[in-house]
C-alpha cells in the first residue's frame, strides 16, 4: 500500500466549514403520555382482553426513545390485566439467531429491567396462511401462540423500493415476524412489486392472527419523536400510506447538490436498513429508484457499536478504512444480503489505510474540474444532518441559502496521528 498512499498523499483536502441545516423540530416532548392517549382513541385499549398473552414485536433499527416507547406500551397492556411480553421483530437481523436478535434488543435499550417485560427470542416460525398469489406468511412462533398482538415500528420511505406502503407495520408483520423464513420468501422476487407483496400478506396476518393494533412512529429530521399513533387492523391499508407520505415529509436531506465528494462518519443497521440511508445519499442498491441528491464520490469511515459488525450498505460506498474492515462481521452482512437479495450493499468498497486517504482517494477520483475546490460534505450519518461540514467551494450556496446557517469560519481537516478524522460533531437541534 506504500506506493497507493505515496500517490494520495498529495492530493489536496479542501477546508471545511461548519454548518447548521434547518429543518422543522416539532416533536413531542413527553412520550409515555402521548403512547397512553393515542391508545385511548377509538377504542384501542378495548380490544387487550384481561388475562391475555400479549406479544409485542419490537425491531432493530434505532428509533429515538424506543425503550421509552415499548415501556409505555407494556404498561398499557398491564393496566387492562394482561401480561405482556417482547419478541424481535427483524427478519433476519443478529446474524439470524435468537441469541443475536435479543442482544440487538439489549443494545437498544430494550430489556425486561428496562420496559418491564420479558423478552422471548426465536427464529422458529409457523405458517399462518397464504396470500391469493400463493405466497406464505410465516409468523415468529411465539407471536402466533399469543392471544394477541401488537407492533411498533417507525414509518418511513425505504432504502429499496417505493409503494404505498414501504418501512413500517405491515413490513414488520410479514418480514420481521417471519424472521429469516418469511424475510426470505418475502424477498425472492426481487423489491419490483414489493409493496403489493406486503400488502397482500399483511391481509392474510390480520385474517389468521389476533393483531390488536399498531404503534407508528413518526420521526422529524434530528431524529425526535414527531408523531405516535395506533392503527386499528381495519384502518391499516388505508391510514399507513397516509402516514408514509407525512413521513417523506419530514425526513431530513442534505440541502446543497450536487456534491463532488460526501463523507459520512459512521454507517450501521441502527441508523438505517442500509447502513446509511439512500434517501438521503443518492445511492441505491438497484435501478428502481433514483435520489435526488447527485454525488459523485462516497467515503465511509466508520461504523457504529449498535450495529455489531454488520456492515450492510458499505458496498454503496467508494471508499472505506481499514478500521472499519476489521469491525466487519461478515456473517451478518452476508446473511441480511443473502436474505434480501441485495447483493451490492454486501460488496466491499476501496480499503485505505486512514480516514485521510480514503478521503483523498474520493477527491482524487471525484472527476472535479478543479481538485482544490471540490465540492465536499461532511455528515456523522444519515439521521443527523442539522449539523454538518461543508467545503469552501459550497460557501457561497450555503449563505444564499435560507435553510443552512454558517456556524464558523473555514478550518482545515483536523486528523490525529493514525489520520483519524477528529473534528467532533455537535450534538441536539441547535446544531
Amino acid at each position: 500500500m506504500e506506493v497507493v498512499n505515496r500517490l494520495l498523499t498529495s492530493i489536496p483536502l479542501p477546508q471545511m466549514v461548519p454548518v447548521r441545516q434547518r429543518f422543522d423540530d416539532t416533536h413531542i416532548t413527553d412520550v409515555p403520555s402521548a403512547v397512553w392517549w393515542a391508545c385511548d382513541q377509538g377504542g384501542v385499549r378495548s380490544r387487550i382482553m384481561p388475562g391475555a398473552r400479549v406479544a409485542i414485536g419490537v425491531g432493530s433499527r434505532g428509533i429515538a426513545n424506543l425503550p421509552v416507547l415499548v415501556k409505555a406500551v407494556v404498561d398499557v397492556v398491564k393496566a387492562v390485566g394482561a401480561h405482556p411480553f417482547i419478541v424481535p421483530a427483524m427478519g433476519s437481523h443478529g446474524g439470524a439467531t435468537a441469541e443475536g436478535q435479543q442482544a440487538m434488543l439489549e443494545h437498544l435499550g430494550v430489556t425486561e429491567s428496562r420496559v418491564g417485560a420479558p423478552i422471548l427470542s426465536t427464529m422458529e416460525v409457523v405458517e399462518r396462511g397464504r396470500s391469493e398469489s400463493g405466497l406464505p406468511l410465516y409468523v415468529d412462533m411465539y407471536a402466533a401462540g399469543a392471544d394477541g398482538i401488537i407492533l411498533i415500528n417507525r414509518i418511513k420511505p425505504h432504502t429499496s423500493f417505493r409503494g404505498p406502503i414501504e418501512s413500517g407495520l405491515q413490513k414488520m408483520m410479514v418480514i420481521g415476524l417471519g424472521k429469516q423464513k418469511g424475510a426470505d420468501s418475502a424477498h425472492a422476487l426481487g423489491f419490483e412489486h414489493m409493496a403489493a407483496r406486503l400488502s397482500e400478506l399483511s391481509n392474510v396476518f390480520i385474517a389468521n392472527l389476533p393483531f390488536l393494533f399498531g404503534l407508528a412512529i413518526l420521526e422529524n429530521a434530528y431524529d425526535q419523536t414527531a408523531k405516535v399513533a395506533t392503527i386499528l387492523p381495519e384502518q391499516l391499508q388505508d391510514e399507513e400510506p397516509r402516514l408514509l407520505n407525512e413521513a417523506r415529509q419530514l425526513m431530513p436531506r442534505i440541502l446543497l447538490n450536487p456534491l463532488d465528494v460526501l463523507v459520512i462518519d459512521e454507517i450501521g443497521k441502527d441508523i438505517s436498513g442500509t447502513g446509511m440511508d439512500p434517501n438521503i445519499t443518492g445511492r441505491f442498491s438497484n435501478d428502481l429508484i433514483k435520489g435526488d441528491l447527485t454525488v459523485s464520490r462516497i467515503a465511509v469511515l466508520g461504523l457504529t457499536d449498535r450495529s455489531d459488525g454488520n456492515a450492510t450498505g458499505l458496498g454503496l460506498a467508494d471508499t472505506t478504512t481499514v478500521r472499519l474492515e476489521q469491525s466487519i462481521d461478515r456473517g451478518k452482512g452476508y446473511m441480511n444480503a443473502l436474505t434480501s437479495t441485495s447483493m451490492p450493499a454486501a460488496k466491499l468498497p476501496m480499503v485505505l489505510d486512514t480516514d485521510r486517504l480514503a478521503i483523498q482517494a474520493c477527491i482524487k477520483t471525484s472527476l472535479a474540474p478543479d481538485l482544490k475546490n471540490v465540492r465536499m460534505v461532511r455528515i456523522q450519518n444519515t439521521l443527523r444532518l442539522h449539523h454538518i461540514f461543508i467545503s469552501t467551494a459550497l460557501l457561497n450556496e450555503a449563505t444564499e441559502h435560507r435553510g443552512v446557517e454558517v456556524l464558523g469560519p473555514p478550518r482545515p481537516l483536523c486528523f490525529d496521528a493514525s489520520g483519524k478524522l477528529c473534528d467532533e460533531f455537535q450534538s441536539g437541534t441547535d446544531g
